[in-house]
C-alpha cells in the first residue's frame, strides 16, 4: 500500500492589537470574538510564533525555548485578577531551535532563552483568539532600534514557517498613545488623528504599498502622535515581511478603546 505524504499546509500570518492589558477580561467583546472566530477558522496551527512590542532586546534576537514558559504580569495599578490570569499553553524547543537557524542562515544573530516568560503582548490577544491554550507557543523578541527594512529582514528569514502549519504573529498597536488616552471609557471618543493616521495605513495595507510604510514616520498624516514610540508599531514590518506575491491584508477587526488605542487587526492571506 502506497502512503500518501502529509498535505503541506499554508498559514497567514497576523497582525493582532494588543490593546489595554485589560483585554485580558473582555473575552465576551467583540474584539475578542473576532479574533476567535477568525482563528477558529484556519487549518488547526502546529505552532504560534509571537513578536511582541512588549519584547524589544538588543542583538542577538531571543527566542523563548522553556517547555512551559511562565507569564510576565508587564504593568502595574491594574485590578488583581489581572494578576491570576493564565494561559497554561506549552512552549516548543524544538521550534525554538528550527527557527535559531532559519535566523542565523539569514545572517541575523540569535539565541535561544529557556528562561524568558511570556510578556502581556503575547498572551493577552492569545488568550482572546486561542482560549483553549492547547497551541504551542515561542515568542520571538524584536531588535530594539531596528530599521523597518531590518524588521522585514526578520519576518523574511521566518517566512518558510507559515508553509510549516506554523502561523507567524505581530502584536502591538497601529495607534498607540497611551499619553493621550481617555481614561474615562474604553469607548471614548476616538481622535481625529488617530483615525486619520489608522485609515492611512489601512489603505497602504489594502493596496499592499510597502515601500510607504516603511517610510510612515514621515509620509504618514500624524505619525508623531500616532506612533510615539515605535515598539508597537514594529511587528508589523515583521508580518509584512512574511508576505508572498499572492497575499493580500485581510481584515480581522477594526476599532479603538479609550480614544487613542488601535485594535485594527488584519491577515496577510493568499488571495
Amino acid at each position: 500500500m502506497n502512503v500518501q505524504p502529509s498535505p503541506r499546509i499554508s498559514q497567514p500570518a497576523l497582525f493582532i492589537s494588543h490593546g489595554a492589558p485589560t483585554l485580558a477580561l473582555e473575552t465576551e467583546g467583540e474584539y475578542a470574538g473576532a479574533l476567535r472566530a477568525f482563528c477558529a477558522a484556519l487549518p488547526p496551527p502546529r505552532a504560534l510564533v509571537v513578536f511582541s512590542g512588549h519584547f524589544q532586546e538588543p542583538a542577538p534576537i531571543r527566542i523563548t525555548s522553556g517547555a512551559r514558559p511562565p507569564l510576565l504580569y508587564d504593568f502595574g495599578g491594574f485590578p488583581e485578577e489581572m494578576y491570576r490570569i493564565r494561559y497554561d499553553a506549552p512552549g516548543d524547543p524544538e521550534l525554538a531551535s528550527e527557527i535559531r537557524v532559519l535566523l542565523d542562515r539569514a545572517g541575523i544573530g540569535a539565541a535561544l532563552d529557556p528562561g524568558r516568560p511570556w510578556d502581556h503582548g503575547a498572551w493577552v490577544p492569545l488568550r482572546l483568539a486561542f482560549p483553549d491554550a492547547r497551541v504551542p507557543v515561542v515568542e520571538v523578541s524584536i531588535p530594539s532600534g531596528a530599521s523597518p527594512e531590518k524588521l522585514l529582514q526578520v519576518g523574511t528569514a521566518l517566512a518558510p514557517l507559515r508553509e510549516k502549519n506554523v502561523l507567524v504573529i505581530g502584536s502591538g498597536g497601529i495607534v498607540h498613545n497611551l499619553r493621550r488616552v481617555s481614561h474615562s471609557s474604553t469607548s471614548a471618543r476616538v481622535e481625529p488623528w488617530a483615525v486619520e493616521f489608522d485609515r492611512w495605513v489601512a489603505d497602504r495595507l489594502a493596496a499592499m504599498e510597502v515601500e510607504p510604510l516603511l517610510s510612515y514616520a514621515s509620509l504618514a498624516p500624524n505619525a508623531v502622535l500616532a506612533v510615539p514610540t515605535p515598539e508597537h508599531f514594529d511587528p508589523l514590518f515583521v508580518v509584512l515581511g512574511t508576505r508572498n506575491e499572492s497575499d493580500r491584508a485581510v481584515p480581522i477587526y477594526e476599532g479603538f478603546q479609550y480614544g487613542t488605542l488601535s485594535l485594527r487587526s488584519f491577515a496577510l492571506q493568499r488571495g
